[in-house]
């Protein structure tokens, strides 16, 4: 059984590698013109 630490590390590397894995993909423009029309919903504008 993992404990909390190992757990936190191991979610920790994973979350890591999920950002590394972004970025080599050149996704970063998609998650912010994503992020930027969820806020302008939430606002009302969009």
């Amino acid at each position: 059984m993992l404990n909390k630490k190992m757990m936190s590390n191991l979610l920790l590397i994973i979350g890591i590698i999920f950002i590394i894995t972004g970025i080599y993909r050149r996704e970063m423009a998609q998650v912010l013109i994503k992020a930027i029309n969820i806020c302008l919903e939430c606002i009302g504008i969009g």
